[in-house]
């Protein structure tokens, strides 16, 4: 069996390459090409071009890319026309996969759509695509598989990776242990596991989540450092890991830290978001698929995104969904207060951290925000969502590929 991958997002490399691994688990032997990242690269993809290193969202940051984005599309069409996979994957960003889902069609190869586009939120007249270019939608989530249904879609919800990842992620506990005592250590600030500290307040901790591209962390860290400068301020006793995605994300909340020319409680981490959330009392966040691992967490959260003006002025224009943050869609209200496309991000600034000092000095908020989530991850939340889109792309494929006379049999 050999499938094509698309993969485009850093948090799409992560589902892919736990689809690639439940892919061969069933059929020993599998092969993997495409366009994926370092994930994928490490469980096996024999990749055409590391395709999440120009991870981008906005008119102004595509145009740059276009002709790189042409290069690879033409690239992919040649591949498929040439090696004839049984299967084509593609896995979110649909500005880039709804090119190669045709070239995928014109070479007929059977496409399926794992992590679809939230059609139902921004493009809904796009559900012509789908019909066009895609044989069968994998979706994550309940609400998303009714809408495709709705419309004639071939769809099947699988549930979504993040639950089973989160389940199966082995948690540093040294390291949680050693966030418990924290950078404010240094600074002078008595901890609750000091006996000798009479009338010290206990720790708390604020998770920071900048984002996954290079153009989020630039945007949304210099807000989340004026609130970590004022929440400081005043609570000394709090402070704030950031998780950030790559070592170069990490250099440049470093180079904006520095620029404050302050000493504040922040310490800076790569690949342990998982353990700063869980350890956290509560998390400012930028908003992305991370918001289900707070989610499966139950770890309350403020959800921002400062994104380019024209980008928000199209936001304005063309979404349709109350809400941005995949929990707050899940449950229809809000269980995570968002900020999102922020045209003032100094008074949204202020409204943030009010919300996140009540969590931090309101132990009975605190503990009503982790409750609802807990109430909705019970409800939403199942695990074998990996498996159950390794077993659907395994059967249609199977079924629907004439073209390999090749019938391996699922496990």
């Amino acid at each position: 069996m050999h499938v094509f991958f698309s993969v485009g997002e850093p948090s799409g490399d992560q589902h892919g390459a736990a689809l690639m691994d439940a892919l061969r688990n069933r059929v020993p032997g599998a092969r993997f090409s495409g366009f994926g990242g370092p994930k994928m690269e490490q469980a096996g993809l024999n990749s055409l071009c590391r395709l999440t290193d120009y991870a981008v969202m906005g008119v102004l940051a595509v145009i740059p890319l276009l002709w790189t984005f042409f290069k690879l599309v033409r690239q992919a069409g040649r591949f498929l026309e040439e090696h004839k996979p049984d299967a084509v994957v593609l896995i979110d960003f649909p500005g880039f996969n709804w090119w190669i889902a045709r070239k995928a069609k014109r070479a007929g190869v059977p496409v399926f759509y794992y992590m679809p586009p939230q059609l139902w939120a921004w493009a809904p007249w796009r559900i012509r695509k789908v019909h066009r270019f895609i044989d069968h939608v994998l979706a994550a989530l309940p609400f998303e598989a009714e809408w495709y249904r709705a419309r004639g879609v071939s769809v099947e919800c699988v549930g979504h990776p993040f639950f089973d990842e989160v389940a199966g992620h082995e948690l540093d506990l040294e390291f949680c242990r050693r966030l418990r005592t924290g950078p404010s250590a240094s600074l002078g600030v008595q901890h609750e596991d000091d006996p000798n500290a009479p009338g010290s307040e206990s720790l708390r901790i604020l998770g920071i989540l900048p984002g996954s591209r290079n153009h989020e962390v630039c945007r949304n860290f210099p807000v989340m450092l004026k609130i970590i400068r004022r929440l400081h301020q005043r609570h000394p006793n709090v402070s704030f890991p950031v998780a950030c995605y790559r070592d170069s994300h990490r250099e440049l909340c470093r180079e904006m830290l520095e620029k404050t020319g302050e000493k504040l409680p922040v310490e800076l981490h790569v690949g342990r978001t998982s353990e700063i959330i869980e350890t956290s009392d509560c998390c400012l966040m930028v908003s992305g698929s991370v918001s289900l691992e707070l989610l499966a967490r139950a770890t309350p959260a403020v959800v921002l995104y400062r994104g380019a003006l024209l980008m928000s002025i199209l936001i304005k224009l063309l979404v349709t969904c109350r809400y941005m943050t995949l929990p707050n869609l899940i449950a229809g209200r809000v269980v995570m207060p968002e900020f999102p496309f922020m045209a003032r991000a100094n008074h949204y600034a202020r409204l943030m951290e009010n919300i996140l000092e009540r969590w931090i000095t309101d132990d009975f908020e605190l503990a009503d925000a982790a409750r609802a989530l807990r109430e909705l991850r019970d409800e939403v939340a199942q695990t074998g969502g990996v498996e159950r889109a390794a077993r659907a792309v395994i059967l249609r494929t199977m079924s629907e590929t004439p073209h390999t006379g090749r019938k391996e049999a699922a496990a």
